[in-house]
């Protein structure tokens, strides 16, 4: 049987929905690969950049826009009372709205806007953190302080919400619910928190409860993905005490292990390579784990130390012929790390803070893979061509797509990963959302 026509037979019996290649539904694009498909695209920059084809106002918030069938979806915030400051330790409360606004991906009008009151009493507030998850003719978003919503692609109403603080009896974590929603067939898995209900599966088209399963301090921040190991598929959690696998069907827990990073930062997305299994988080906590090839079953390969590994947190890494490419949190600079080992290869600050030879703590780049490269998108708003190997960066060209518009640490940041899509990148700040074509033959 073809790989063409076993896919489409796995589409047909588990009740997923196709994606084309031209979209970015959903955190870190389509099957969370952080990988763009597109060809015939730019070499390189030109000297005076490139103009946006269009670009609209929108509010605050961290989440990246999402892209499918000629929509561009992104989650915001209106704030209407109280003052956003950044205190990593503190808790802030404003008043305002949480707002999805769907525009058009060809020229970017503004299709239809729904929103809801949002007081947030959170650290870092500007607006929602989870990006939009869209499936076929639906569309979920998570609020930072936990509502769950699916609405209507074709006109935003809602169709069913789940409150997660009241239902499950939960706090918001620190900084708010971050973890994106993921739709795996009939089923749309959520981080909740709290006893027995860690992670939680829903059917995604009434919000009902399937399953629940662990338990944890509260949700983290790391959104829940899906591997083929062991046999089988299994859903990859990782809470905030914890990373275990998971039966996606009916939330039995295969295995787990203590991985407990400072602060319940969970954050990455867990990252799985030729049966190696990595996540990672501040305060040098991080493992790779061997996930057997037999069964549903996972031991330590090796765990990080002070000077090997990378310690992620804002962005996720990827993993590329064996060698990892992450943002370490501490120091702010780019690695490349030996995937079997740990073994660091090389750094760089020049991707993230700019290169100044100063570290800044959580300095950040959002990788993605296209073809032979890697497209970079900085905290300073730059947009950058690279190549990663296991001997250097090598930067190919870059351009300064969008201003920040946020701080952190005393220093201007953007931190919201864009979407790649119909040959164009998509991305955002807390005051504008722009649409820029990579392609050769951009008008």
């Amino acid at each position: 049987m073809s790989r063409c026509i076993a896919g489409a037979l796995w589409v047909l019996l588990s009740g997923a929905t196709l994606v084309s290649a031209e979209d970015w539904p959903q955190w870190l694009g389509p099957a969370q690969a952080a990988t763009w498909e597109a060809t015939e695209l730019i070499p390189e920059f030109p000297a005076e950049g490139l103009s946006p084809r269009w670009h609209a106002p929108v509010g605050l918030g961290y989440a990246g826009p999402a892209v499918a069938d000629g929509r561009v979806f992104l989650f915001d915030y209106l704030l209407t009372s109280g003052e956003v400051s950044n205190n990593p330790g503190a808790r802030v409360s404003l008043e305002g709205e949480e707002r999805l606004s769907c525009f058009s991906s060809r020229d970017g009008t503004l299709l239809w806007r729904q929103g809801y009151a949002a007081p947030y009493h959170i650290s870092y507030p500007s607006g929602p953190r989870a990006t939009p998850t869209v499936d076929g003719d639906r569309v979920y978003t998570l609020g930072a302080e936990g509502r769950l919503c699916c609405r209507s692609v074709a006109d935003g109403s809602l169709q069913w919400e789940v409150d997660l603080k009241a239902n499950y009896g939960v706090n918001s974590p620190m900084w708010g619910f971050a973890a994106a929603p993921l739709v795996d067939g009939e089923r749309l898995y959520v981080m909740v928190g709290g006893e027995g209900h860690a992670v939680v599966a829903l059917h995604k088209h009434t919000g009902q409860e399937l399953w629940r399963a662990l338990s944890a301090p509260d949700a983290g921040y790391s959104a829940p993905t899906v591997v083929d190991a062991g046999g089988t598929r299994q859903l990859i959690v990782w809470h905030p005490h914890a990373i275990s696998g998971l039966n996606p069907a009916s939330g039995e827990v295969y295995w787990s292990v203590d991985l407990k990073p400072d602060y319940g930062m969970s954050i990455m997305v867990p990252r799985f390579s030729d049966g190696i299994l990595f996540a990672s988080g501040i305060g040098n906590v991080g493992a790779a784990l061997r996930l057997a090839a037999d069964q549903p079953a996972a031991e330590v390969l090796w765990r990080g130390t002070a000077t090997t590994g990378v310690y992620c947190a804002n962005s996720t890494p990827l993993i590329v012929d064996g060698i990892l490419y992450g943002c370490d949190c501490r120091s702010g600079a780019l690695l490349a790390v030996r995937l079997e080992t740990g073994e660091r290869l090389w750094e760089t600050l020049a991707p993230t803070v700019g290169g100044a030879g100063r570290r800044a703590g959580h300095g950040t780049a959002f990788l993605v893979r296209q073809e032979n490269r890697f497209v970079l998108f900085s905290e300073t708003g730059d947009l950058i061509f690279a190549r990663l190997t296991p001997e250097k960066y090598e930067e190919l060209s870059r351009m300064h797509l969008l201003d920040p518009t946020n701080e952190c640490f005393g220093r201007p940041v953007v931190w919201s990963h864009p979407a790649f899509a119909e040959g164009c990148v998509f991305a955002r700040n807390d005051r504008e959302l722009v649409c820029v074509s990579l392609r050769k033959d951009a008008p």
